[in-house]
Parts: C-alpha cells; sequence; structure tokens
C-alpha cells in the first residue's frame, strides 16, 4: 500500500491512495488541468482512478471535484452533507458515505469517521488493505476520542499542523478569520497535532507526514520540532506536505 500528495495547503489539497490495482484521489481542490498536471508527475492519469473521496465542501478541498468525475467519469464518494453542495454540479456517479460504516472499493478498505469542522458533514479517513493501515487528518478543530481511537495503530499518518498559536494570533488574518482557524471547528494547531500523537497507540506508526500548513501562520521547522518533540525522532524523520509539490509515494 502506498500514498502521495498533489499538493497540501489553503490553495488547493489533493491526496493519492493505492492499494494493489486500486486507486482513489481524496479531495480535488485544484482544476481539471492542474490536476492532470500533478498527476502526470507521477506517471497517472485521471483515468486510472477508481474514485474520488471528498472529506467536505470547502473550495480547497472541493474545486475540480466536479469538473474531473464529469470529464472522466468518476464516482464520487462523500457523505450525504457534502454531496448537497450546489457547486459540486451535476455527477455522473455519487455515492453516500456513511461516516461511521466501512467500505470497500476493490482491495481498499475505507473508514471514514467524522470530525469537527465548519461543514455540513465533514470526515476523514482511514485506509487499508488488510496488511497496511493509514490515517488522514486534516481539516479539525478540536480531537475527540473517537478520531484518536480511529487512528490507533496505523502504519503511517498524514496529520494536519495547520497554525502556530502565536502566529495565528500575531499574523494578519482578521479577528473573525483568526477565531474561526484556532476554534474548535477550525483547524489543528502544532500543539494539537503533537497531542494526537501523544494520544493515539503509536505501536506500529512508521511515517508522520505535516499537512495542511499555513503559509501566513506556521513555519516549517517549527511543526517538524514540535511533531519530532511528541515521537522522540530527529526532525528529518517528519516529511511536510508542501502546497506546490505535495510529496512523492510512501509506501507502508
Amino acid at each position: 500500500m502506498r500514498f502521495a500528495s498533489l499538493g497540501s495547503g489553503s490553495r488547493g489539497n489533493a491526496t493519492l491512495i493505492e492499494a494493489g490495482s486500486t486507486r482513489v484521489l481524496v479531495d480535488c481542490g485544484f482544476s481539471v488541468k492542474e490536476v492532470e498536471r500533478r498527476l502526470k508527475r507521477f506517471g497517472l492519469s485521471p483515468s486510472d482512478l477508481q474514485a474520488v473521496l471528498v472529506t467536505h465542501e470547502h473550495a480547497d478541498h472541493i474545486r475540480g471535484v466536479g469538473a474531473l468525475a464529469r470529464k472522466y467519469g468518476l464516482p464520487v464518494w462523500a457523505s450525504s452533507g457534502t454531496l448537497q453542495f450546489d457547486g459540486l454540479g451535476d455527477l455522473p456517479r455519487r455515492k453516500i458515505l456513511n461516516v461511521h460504516t466501512s467500505q470497500a472499493l476493490e482491495e481498499l478498505s475505507i473508514e471514514p469517521f467524522p470530525v469537527p469542522h465548519d461543514a455540513k458533514e465533514p470526515c476523514q479517513f482511514v485506509f487499508s488493505d488488510g496488511k497496511a493501515k493509514v490515517g488522514l487528518l486534516t481539516d479539525t478543530g478540536s480531537i475527540t476520542r473517537h478520531i484518536i481511537e480511529q487512528l490507533d495503530a496505523c502504519h503511517a499518518l498524514m496529520l494536519e499542523c495547520n497554525h502556530d498559536v502565536e502566529m495565528l494570533a500575531e499574523g494578519p488574518y482578521p479577528p473573525a478569520l483568526k477565531r474561526r482557524v484556532g476554534g474548535d471547528f477550525g483547524h489543528l494547531s502544532n500543539v494539537q497535532a503533537a497531542d494526537v500523537l501523544d494520544k493515539m497507540d503509536k505501536s506500529r506508526l512508521q511515517r508522520v507526514i505535516a499537512m495542511h500548513i499555513s503559509e501566513k501562520n506556521n513555519d516549517t521547522a517549527l511543526a517538524t520540532r514540535i511533531l519530532s518533540e511528541a515521537l522522540n525522532c530527529d526532525d528529518d524523520d517528519i516529511l511536510v506536505a508542501e502546497q506546490d509539490n505535495g510529496f512523492d509515494w510512501i509506501t507502508v
């Protein structure tokens, strides 16, 4: 099983998950042309995908979903709340996800779970091929016991480190946006991300990737240092998902 990122941040998000011959794209916050360009870096085309999964309806995660699905005839999997978003337009195929029930797609097991975020019915995912378990947690304002239980014993974790609390407070965002980002239904701070690692079962954890890092309210060196301290490892052991380049395939 392996996974990669086409890009992660406020300007667009998309993540590849692959198990055997099954390949899905989680979110599509880029235009169709841009997704095609970024997939080409992996030697892939959207026609190589079996589905597009959507975490929630904010633009940086859903911008290209409808157009990509229509152009390539791809099914879109999302919660009922997310699929109510008008901006998706007509979809060739849609599958409503129960965010409390696991789903199977060929060789891939998909476990959605609800998260606190200011969207209609947001979720994140754990993926498995029956051997390895990969977690994705971004766009979450606070940590619940259920989230920790879902992430327990993951072999790899893509974990939001959106902002540093002090940088957000002193940064350029207007007060209302600062409250939203730092609130219980906003985004995880570096310290909150470290708290996830502290609470979860890390017995099988091999790789941690810092995701959705704010370009204005965080610093990659600061985020990786806080995560490495939580894991008692070197800073270089923490990978960072970049906005422009994402990260290359990681196999678990």
